[in-house]
């Protein structure tokens, strides 16, 4: 019963600013991955208790669970029979254009992609939350010239969805808001827009900051909830809700996969 009323209803929340309620807004949390200790069963049981909708992806890309075709049908067969849940596609690296088919994209009910994987101008793989595989030699070229690979994924790639938005390694994560300069975040959010693709609010990683996301907002960009979880031990979205609150958005801030059959 429970499954079938969270497969036909969102569950709501509302948000109140300066003492006034606004639009009711979807809680959905598209960015849920089966890993750790985190069972189907069990993300049905959390999903209900703290009252979030998920959205299960799977990582498809070279070096990844699913890297091929018949892999996604594998994983499209098993996620049919929770209807309670979206089905996501998390598209890693820049090669996973050239692995998966179109029609097979197309199963999912939404994609999205992240820039911390990308090649530099060496032609040095970069996994920029692993500090041994990030190469900073000059801080303001790194950062410039991560920006012109967001820009690019945002151009290029058929994605719905831009997660783990401004993440910065660990060298200069202390100083993100002079690294993520007007210019930068403009360049980014201009590529968002201009593509229709929707920005995440992360709660793992507490990305992008507010002022971020107000500048977005002005730009007409829309946002969706994610997590990007590890294992079973994550909480609710305590700060996209916090977010929602300081910049004042609304239901219709917010990008909504359709369901697909």
């Amino acid at each position: 019963m429970k499954k079938e009323l969270l497969s036909i209803l969102c569950v709501i929340f509302s948000v109140t600013i300066k003492g006034q309620q606004v639009d009711s807004i979807p809680l959905i949390d598209l960015h849920i991955h089966l890993k750790g200790d985190l069972t189907l069963e069990e993300a049905v049981l959390k999903s209900e208790h703290d009252g979030v909708q998920y959205g299960i992806a799977a990582n498809c890309g070279l070096g990844f669970p699913v890297q091929n075709d018949a892999q996604i049908d594998s994983f499209i067969n098993i996620l049919s029979k929770y209807p309670q849940f979206y089905k996501g596609m998390q598209a890693e690296g820049r090669e996973w254009i050239k692995l998966f088919s179109e029609k097979s994209i197309k199963k999912f009910d939404y994609v999205f992609t992240d820039a911390m994987t990308f090649v530099d101008e060496k032609g040095r793989r970069n996994r920029i939350w692993i500090e041994e595989e990030t190469w900073i030699e000059n801080e303001e070229d790194f950062m410039d010239y991560y920006v012109k690979v967001i820009v690019g994924i945002l151009n290029n790639e058929p994605v719905d969805i831009y997660v783990n938005p401004t993440y910065l390694p660990a060298q200069l994560y202390d100083r993100y808001d002079y690294f993520w300069s007007e210019g930068r975040m403009d360049k980014v959010i201009s590529a968002a827009k201009n593509n229709n693709i929707a920005i995440e609010i992360n709660n793992r990683f507490k990305i992008p900051s507010a002022r971020f996301i107000r500048k977005a907002k002005k730009a007409g960009v829309r946002f969706t909830i994610g997590t990007n979880n590890i294992d079973k031990n994550f909480s609710r979205p305590e700060y996209a809700l916090e977010i929602i609150r300081k910049c004042g958005l609304t239901r219709n801030d917010f990008f909504i996969p359709d369901k697909r059959e």
